[in-house]
């Protein structure tokens, strides 16, 4: 088992996101989430990620049947976040922390971070006071320790720690597409971390499941290197680097947790071939020029789409057909559009309240209309 060099009280470098977390008729599957939960802790691992909007509320109550209510509270550790959606003003904070220890069944938080801060959102949470708040109910005991998730460039970042020296760690997008992405930034983003020297948790290194499902040619590039999964590769990658304190992984089945473990239990970093294939890999993802949502599903749970579009399920079926050709891409298109409630592409009435949530920035609107050139005309 890899030391945390950071924080003592964490075991290992690798982390539980319950962001994905497995379903069943519309509910948390109590009885699969508490095996994966065993699973991760009898490997020796502690550090559970959650956040109130995750599964809309679901995450947070999941955690305290599985977790909280069968372990001691010394033998995890959780961390919760402050979302923007759900306070208005400083008086808010407060009594949604307050809901949120309870909804978790905790008395504190080992770690509370702001949530996905970018250049907008950062400045209600200044106005707001919220990382003073945060910061008092830290002197109160209620948090451990103090931090923020990051969506946003390079210089804004820079901008945020320069503000805020008190900042104890930061969780970014980090993985091996995203690593040189103009739009991302991750490797910048990155070091900025590395230069006001912050420890970093890593969210998204399998980009949302697409560096799982490979296009064929870079598949067998992987497979080639006959030392583990897609997956692992990509933890590996993102946990390869110095200031990397957990790489959080969202699984939902006990294929994927036992396929996760067998990568990071035992950590190794990439070697110089591995490092190379993961390069040639990103060559041809460059050139498929695909939509990079992360299927974080923000545009659905922290905005109602008037017309109830599943955007991330519409993108995925769109950068399958790009970057596979199925026949069946159209197929997948149609389940998605099938339910009450559930609208085509072409029906967005262009309001923009998906891209206002939208952590990558992506252009939803005109993104909706290239999906229903392709599935729909």
């Amino acid at each position: 088992m890899t030391e945390n060099r950071f924080f003592p009280e964490i075991h290992g470098n690798f982390g539980f996101g319950c962001m994905r977390l497995p379903m069943k008729d519309g509910a948390v599957d109590h009885e699969l989430f508490c095996r994966m939960a065993d699973a991760f802790i009898a490997a020796g691992l502690n550090y559970f990620d959650t956040a109130h909007g995750y599964l809309g509320g679901r995450s947070e109550t999941a955690i305290r049947e599985a977790v909280v209510k069968r372990y001691d509270r010394s033998e995890f550790i959780l961390t919760d976040k402050l979302t923007t959606s759900f306070f208005k003003k400083q008086e808010d904070i407060r009594p949604f922390f307050e809901s949120q220890l309870e909804a978790c069944g905790v008395e504190y938080f080992d770690f509370y971070l702001m949530h996905a801060q970018d250049r907008n959102n950062y400045q209600k949470y200044k106005a707001c006071r919220a990382y003073e708040t945060a910061l008092e109910l830290k002197a109160e005991g209620k948090i451990r320790h103090f931090g923020i998730s990051f969506h946003d460039k390079a210089e804004v970042l820079d901008m945020i720690l320069t503000e805020h020296p008190e900042i104890e760690i930061v969780q970014i997008q980090f993985n091996y597409v995203d690593y040189a992405d103009a739009s991302v930034e991750s490797g910048k983003v990155y070091e900025v971390c590395e230069k006001h020297g912050k420890p970093v948790l890593v969210m998204e290194p399998v980009k949302g499941g697409s560096l799982v499902n490979l296009p064929a040619d870079a598949d067998r590039i992987l497979r080639e290197l006959k030392g583990g999964s897609n997956a692992s590769y990509a933890l590996r990658f993102a946990a390869s680097f110095p200031n990397m304190c957990v790489v959080l992984s969202g699984m939902s089945t006990m294929d994927q947790m036992e396929d996760n473990l067998s990568a990071m239990q035992d950590f190794r970093p990439l070697s110089d071939t591995e490092r190379e294939a993961v390069d040639r890999v990103c060559a041809i993802f460059r050139g498929l020029n695909l939509i990079p949502c992360t299927s974080c599903r923000y545009c659905i749970e922290e905005s109602t789409c008037p017309k109830g579009i599943r955007i991330p399920d519409m993108f995925s079926s769109l950068n399958a057909h790009e970057a596979f050709h199925n026949w069946n891409t159209a197929y997948y298109y149609n389940n998605v559009i099938t339910g009450e409630g559930h609208g085509k592409a072409s029906e967005c009435i262009r309001c923009g309240k998906c891209e206002r949530v939208c952590p990558q920035h992506l252009p939803i609107r005109e993104l909706l209309k290239k999906v229903a050139g392709v599935f729909e005309e």
